[in-house]
């Protein structure tokens, strides 16, 4: 029997994901506990990270658990031509879970097929993050006091986005409302539009960063034009400050709203937001940790008392 993965965010139903929220609250109240005594997480990193490596390594050490593993792949034997079937088999062998991040879509998947222990997706290219999910979902409900019928505003790379499919995905069990605010460059793919279609959710797409889509708003979400996704580099300086918030934007939007980003930001977030009690990023961030000893613990049949 296949040990259960986190690969997709679309594997887990509304069960799961309050199951995982639940988990992280506890977490939050308490993050240090003896869970993991004995146990030896590897962190297999071959695209750069900081929030949610840093993260992960936090919520073992906090759960006293080991951590392994490497933070650039130029350190790894996959510089020398090792493939990641054996890159996977061999950590395997050493560890009771894979957290992994790499560029290409579907090696996550590929992993947990073949993979004798959990593996967590850290990102696959532009695929999927689901933590980064689980952990937005955590802080639209700390923040919001629900899940349900929200009106959630995108704004940015929603073509390369992992954390924006993602999203989509995991609200997609409570009756949100999406605002998607994109260039052409860089607009909602087909698929995830079909998948709101079949969903029964309402959305509205977007050229202009208009009041409209701020003001209308439960949640402002942000995004960074992701530089590595372009193989045209003129297409992304064409596209990179397209959309930039600043604080007189907020002034009429909605009294609950919260600005979020996964991180990291460049300029579509000046920094005279950081002082408003919208801005909520940062927390954001944090939250992670919280989410991911959660998962960590689901993952591995761990109790949270």
């Amino acid at each position: 029997m296949k040990p259960k993965s986190l690969v997709d965010i679309g594997n887990y139903g509304r069960d799961d994901v309050l199951r995982i929220l639940k988990s992280a609250a506890k977490f939050k109240a308490n993050p240090n506990r003896d869970y993991l005594q004995g146990k030896i997480c590897a962190t297999l990193f071959f695209e750069p990270s900081t929030r949610t490596r840093l993260s992960f390594e936090t919520a073992v050490n906090r759960l006293r658990g080991r951590i392994i593993g490497f933070s650039d792949a130029a350190t790894s034997s996959s510089s020398k031509g090792e493939s990641l079937k054996d890159t996977i088999m061999m950590v395997s062998n050493y560890t009771d879970l894979i957290i992994m991040r790499h560029h290409l879509e579907g090696s996550a998947r590929y992993a947990s097929e073949i993979s004798p222990v959990p593996i967590i997706n850290a990102g696959d290219g532009a695929n999927q993050h689901p933590t980064q999910t689980l952990l937005d979902l955590f802080t639209i409900y700390e923040t919001q006091g629900k899940l349900d019928n929200l009106t959630i505003t995108i704004v940015g790379d929603l073509k390369y986005g992992r954390a924006v499919h993602s999203l989509i995905q995991g609200l997609s069990h409570f009756q949100p409302t999406f605002n998607f605010v994109a260039p052409e460059e860089l607009k909602i793919p087909d698929k995830y539009k079909q998948f709101c279609d079949k969903c029964d959710i309402r959305y509205r797409e977007f050229s202009d960063f208009s009041p409209e889509a701020i003001n209308s708003a439960d949640i402002l979400y942000m995004t960074r034009v992701q530089r590595e996704r372009f193989t045209d580099l003129m297409e992304y300086e064409k596209v990179k400050n397209v959309y930039i918030l600043h604080n007189d934007m907020l002034a009429a939007s909605k009294p609950n709203l919260k600005v979020l980003h996964p991180l990291p930001r460049v300029k579509e977030i000046s920094q005279d937001v950081d002082d408003n009690p919208k801005a909520y990023y940062f927390q954001q961030a944090k939250n992670g940790m919280f989410t991911r000893q959660a998962v960590i613990c689901d993952l591995l049949g761990i109790e949270v008392e």
